[in-house]
């Protein structure tokens, strides 16, 4: 199923119809040269990697000028389908696998999307602060909480407070107990109904 899938879902401009049925050639030519998505998983874009991401969408509408960091981002995900989504905010995609990095870069200049940045960089040595980390299951919860508690703005601006946003599957219960009294956790099945989606998850995070 290609970009009808994110239509059943969304309610797209055509600039953004045009950009996501755009990523089906884009992915499927880089991933013969650079294997970002496992090449008996590429027939599943739509589903298992655009749709996935855009999940995110489905907890928090993004206000126009927010900044988000994708940590761990490989080719571009959950980054690029959210930058589609969301022109007016400003993504910044990062991970220590440059060739992974080239071809988000790569997709990011073919679809001429302007708010998506990429740097080939250790999540550590990042300095800046973002209202927002996603990841898709990057590293453990506690992982991620100590590497980016120190790019989390201070100002929060969107409905929900400023934190982390990480989609997640199977048993959270051990990963999540350090943070019970906080997390929200989101069962991915109940926006989405395809069978993929029943052990998907995603977790938000406030970071005070």
């Amino acid at each position: 199923m290609g970009v009808e899938l994110i239509d059943k879902y969304f309610t797209l401009t055509s600039l953004q119809h045009e950009r996501f049925v755009a990523l089906e050639a884009l992915y499927t030519s880089w991933n013969e040269k650079i294997n970002v998505i496992s090449r008996k998983d590429i027939t599943n874009l739509y589903e298992h990697h655009i749709l996935h991401s855009l999940a995110i969408a489905k907890a928090l509408h993004f206000k126009e000028g927010t900044t988000i960091v994708d940590v761990g981002s490989g080719g571009g995900f959950p980054g690029i389908p959210l930058a589609i989504l969301f022109p007016q905010v400003k993504f910044h995609l990062v991970d220590s696998i440059g060739k992974k990095m080239h071809v988000a870069e790569e997709v990011i200049k073919s679809i001429g999307l302007d708010n998506c940045t990429t740097q080939h960089i250790r999540m550590e040595e990042v300095k800046a602060s973002f209202d927002f980390v996603v990841s898709r299951a990057a590293m453990p919860m506690p992982d991620l909480v100590k590497l980016v508690r120190k790019n989390i703005a201070k100002t929060s601006h969107n409905a929900l407070p400023n934190g982390i946003l990480t989609l997640k599957g199977g048993d959270l219960t051990a990963e999540l107990q350090p943070f019970r009294r906080d997390a929200v956790v989101y069962d991915i099945s109940h926006w989405f109904a395809e069978p993929f989606f029943e052990t998907k998850q995603l977790v938000y995070l406030p970071i005070m």
